[in-house]
């Protein structure tokens, strides 16, 4: 029996945003700002739809295991492994982090 390669990565989603990307947080946690709003799983489809542009794979590859109601959520991305994975999401840096202002 095969065993299925697959990687999981948690990703905080910022609905509601100006543009669709991917930044790192100051703690360098990864963050989704998504256009869509958070409604009828919109946000979910937009959050599938940016990995799978990001990762080079297909939509139908990732899925949200994990938080699909909250902004907190874990991925899992079929066929590709945890170093791949790293490999890919390491070349994303940090953005604006609007957060730390906030008084």
């Amino acid at each position: 029996m095969t065993e299925r390669v697959r990687a999981y990565v948690a990703v905080r989603v910022v609905p509601r945003a100006a543009r669709n990307a991917l930044t790192r947080d100051a703690n360098g946690k990864l963050r989704a700002h998504l256009t869509a709003a958070p409604v009828d799983g919109a946000a979910n489809r937009a959050l599938i739809d940016l990995l799978a542009r990001r990762l080079g794979v297909a939509k139908r590859l990732i899925e949200v295991s994990q938080g699909a109601r909250g902004r907190d959520k874990v991925c899992c991305v079929h066929g590709l492994s945890t170093e791949q994975l790293d490999a890919i999401l390491s070349a994303v840096g940090s953005g604006v982090d609007k957060a730390e202002r906030r008084g």
